[in-house]
């Protein structure tokens, strides 16, 4: 990936490869669920640790291979021997994000209806090069895997490819790998060798056939990390509209599969959705919004708008060109309106923010209007304070509240007020000078200026020679 990230912690859809795998095997209610690791073993670990799955961690050691990698997941069972693992297990890899919990039960249930030793998930490929292929008895069931570089041409010829993605029966696979050596070109230990073993001791080993060929699909480098997010992507986009979202323009529409749509709700185009974002039924989200962990309400409406750590009211409007930083939290039927920044500040019902302002670290009760161009100064330069308004306030333009600040229910201030102390209940709060005309001033400081003949031909200025 040319990246200090690992491989298996780049995400695509919301969420990281390791995470879309983990989240498909815990989706089959495992007795155990085991991831193992090796390379940046403690990043990996941390991060899995993070995402709640519960899967123990299981540490791969100096002998490399696949079939190595699944002995040490068993022997990372706390408390069981080899000898008394029993039913079924899956194996299955952090680098396939499309695989889905479907595919894989569908797995599990061919395989222990079949009473097979082992099953592989195959696919069939236009172009196979470079995978395993699968060698097939005259009954179906599957004779071996063959590595495209040891294949024949007839061989070659085959399109089914082993994907890697196994269920096994749990004694048949443990008494395998302790025949399984590294005696092999690689010097590696092949969990493909478990296969020929459990056919030479008298086991079915038969494959499931997937015809959706990205449930397979790993990521070696980021074009193909593109390939894999753009095809979840569209999957999940088209499941959002089969459930009942109108998406204008779905090649335009990013929608992580961690969001959530409920029915009647409409995505304009270039709409991006990410991480925990809900959209509630009847809201209009879009274009060009960036929402990430926002919930947005029942009816309401957000345009234009980047947002995060966001709560938006049933019925409250958004936009256009807002930025709503975590900790906002706009009530029902408020209005966050052009150009507005917000940030840690609850919004009563109905109280509008409508155009070029400033709100943070702050709470507005209900039904108040705050004017054109108001900041709150809650930063003096070392610690943020509060700013608290009532409900039914009204500001005029350019008012600055100057935190820690209080304004009580039905206060008003004046244009321009630079409110630095607390505001009675009701009272209207001032802080301007009282404007003075310096009468022919354009005249005599910008004479012959297109300015002074405006103002000379109105009639509007007479020649004068008082001092300011």
């Amino acid at each position: 990936m040319k990246s200090r990230t690992p491989k298996i912690m780049h995400s695509i859809g919301g969420r990281s490869m390791i995470g879309h795998a983990l989240s498909a095997a815990a989706g089959l209610h495992p007795e155990h669920l085991v991831a193992v690791v090796r390379h940046q073993r403690n990043t990996v670990a941390a991060h899995i640790d993070s995402l709640g799955t519960q899967a123990v961690i299981a540490d791969q050691d100096e002998i490399p291979g696949t079939g190595r990698a699944v002995e040490c997941g068993l022997a990372a069972l706390t408390g069981l021997e080899a000898a008394e693992l029993s039913g079924t297990i899956v194996v299955t890899y952090g680098d396939v994000p499309l695989l889905t919990t479907e595919m894989l039960a569908e797995l599990v249930s061919t395989h222990e209806a079949e009473g097979n030793a082992t099953t592989v998930l195959t696919a069939v490929l236009d172009d196979a090069s470079g995978y395993g292929r699968i060698i097939r008895a005259d009954d179906g069931s599957v004779t071996g895997i063959v590595e495209h570089k040891d294949a024949s041409p007839a061989q070659r010829e085959v399109r089914e490819i082993n994907s890697g993605i196994y269920a096994f029966d749990a004694e048949v696979l443990t008494r395998a790998l302790s025949q399984v050596t590294t005696d092999n070109a690689q010097g590696e230990k092949y969990l493909t060798d478990v296969l020929a073993l459990a056919r030479a001791e008298g086991g079915r080993v038969a494959a499931v056939v997937t015809e959706d060929r990205w449930q397979v699909e790993g990521a070696n480098d980021r074009v193909q990390l593109q390939a894999l997010g753009a095809e979840l992507n569209r999957r999940t986009v088209e499941a959002a509209m089969r459930a009942g979202t109108t998406v204008v323009d779905p090649a335009t529409t990013w929608i992580d599969a961690t969001v959530v749509l409920e029915e009647d709700t409409t995505v304009l185009p270039g709409t991006q959705l990410h991480g925990e974002t809900r959209i509630g039924r009847d809201a209009v989200v879009g274009p060009g919004t960036t929402l990430t962990d926002v919930v947005v309400g029942e009816g309401a409406s957000v345009v234009r708008t980047h947002g995060s750590g966001a709560r938006i009211g049933d019925g409250a409007t958004v936009g256009p060109f807002a930025y709503l930083r975590p900790g906002t939290d706009l009530g029902p039927e408020g209005k966050i309106g052009a150009f507005y920044e917000t940030k840690n500040v609850t919004i009563g019902r109905g109280s509008k923010l409508s155009h070029l302002g400033y709100a943070g670290d702050a709470t507005i009760g209900e039904h108040t209007n705050i004017g054109c161009g108001n900041i709150t100064a809650n930063y003096d330069g070392e610690n943020k304070h509060r700013t608290v308004i009532g409900s039914h306030v009204r500001t005029s333009s350019n008012t600055v509240f100057v935190a820690p600040v209080e304004v009580g229910d039905g206060a008003y201030t004046g244009a321009g007020a630079v409110v630095r102390k607390d505001v009675p209940a009701g009272a209207l709060a001032l802080s301007v000078a009282p404007q003075r005309n310096a009468d022919g001033w354009v005249e005599r400081k910008r004479p012959g200026s297109a300015a002074a003949q405006a103002a000379q031909q109105a009639g509007r200025t007479e020649p004068n020679t008082d001092s300011e």
